[in-house]
């Protein structure tokens, strides 16, 4: 397949679909064809480390709270996302799998992004599970293990190179790893490993600039992970200075309504699933970026954790200007519990 239609696939995946129709980024769409997820799932590990090329969509989505020798702090991401035309795997250009990825950086005063393409069966982009790789061109995440990575990305003005240590085990959200997203029982499988140490090097215009910190690391797939009236989601994933974290998320409907679940994760590592109903989460102040206003100051409360936090972003203007277009960024955490971590944002149009 020549390179011109590769683009022309991309673009119509990446195209803006009507909300209320088919969901954020066409994740509402029909899943004929395609594997879904059932209840009760039993992982495998490494191999589920590893990509699922029967499902619709998945990713590997790390973030990373950083500090600089001075205090500045720093965020970082980095996504791969598979998406699949049709389920199933094939050798070079016969594949139906197109692969793109997501790189940020962001300081109290700027964002860095950038963004790559491949597809599937040309060696371009890919995971192997065991020992784990995740890449595409020199973009990588990669180690002996899953516990111990190294993390490589570059943009126009940014690079980075970050060493990960896990310190706490997996973490599986929802029900054993079964994420439900909607009250009509739209569902992915959903784990994390939440417990990085994070120690590197970025590289931003002003020159190199050592940080230590730690780091979140999503796994997800599904081939229907959204309703069709679900327009968007607003995603939490908070550390507290106890040790405790959160794992939260709310999908906004057409009706004005949302569908809200969580994770309370013990230092341990031992958890307990919020459900529908366990969590709020209410927009106290907007910021106008990129032509449009998002909310980057948040009221969380989760009652039963005596949570009641305000979330507020490090940098407002923290717009990911690609083709699929979000919000993300690094975030402070203040009120019944201090802290830091990440939040997410998509459909805000």
């Amino acid at each position: 397949m020549r390179h011109e239609t590769l683009l022309a696939l991309t673009a119509l995946l990446a195209a803006p679909l009507p909300a209320g129709a088919q969901g954020f980024a066409g994740m509402g769409t029909d899943a004929e064809g395609f594997a879904t997820p059932a209840p009760d799932p039993r992982f495998e590990f490494p191999a589920d480390h590893g990509a699922h090329p029967d499902y619709r969509i998945e990713w590997w989505y790390l973030t990373a709270n950083l500090e600089g020798p001075e205090g500045t702090a720093y965020g970082l991401q980095w996504t791969l996302f598979r998406s699949a035309l049709a389920p199933g795997e094939a050798e070079g250009w016969e594949s139906p799998q197109i692969w793109f990825a997501h790189a940020a950086v962001t300081t109290p005063e700027a964002h860095h992004a950038a963004e790559r393409f491949a597809r599937g069966g040309t060696g371009q982009a890919g995971v192997r599970p065991d020992p784990f790789a995740a890449w595409i061109d020199d973009w990588r995440m990669a180690g002996e293990s899953f516990d111990d990575l190294t993390l490589r990305a570059t943009g126009p003005e940014f690079a980075y190179e970050v060493e990960l240590t896990a310190e706490g085990p997996l973490v599986f959200h929802g029900d054993g790893g079964y994420s439900v997203k909607s009250e009509a029982g739209q569902a992915s499988y959903y784990y994390s490993q939440p417990f990085y140490r994070a120690a590197g090097t970025l590289t931003l215009p002003g020159g190199e600039v050592a940080v230590t910190g730690s780091a979140w690391l999503d796994r997800e797939w599904s081939s229907q992970p959204l309703a069709a009236d679900q327009t968007g989601w607003d995603w939490f994933s908070l550390t507290f200075e106890s040790g405790a974290k959160l794992m939260a998320f709310q999908l906004r409907q057409t009706d004005g309504g949302t569908f809200a679940s969580g994770t309370w994760i013990a230092p341990d590592g031992t958890t307990e699933a919020l459900g529908d109903g366990a969590l709020t989460a209410t927009p106290l102040e907007e910021t106008q970026v990129a032509g449009r206003m998002v909310p980057t100051r948040w009221r969380l409360e989760v009652p039963a954790r005596d949570v009641a936090v305000t979330v507020a972003a490090l940098n407002p203007r923290s717009w990911m200007d690609t083709s699929v277009p979000y919000w993300e960024g690094p975030v402070r955490v203040a009120g019944s519990h201090a802290g830091r971590g990440y939040l997410e944002m998509t459909g805000y149009e």
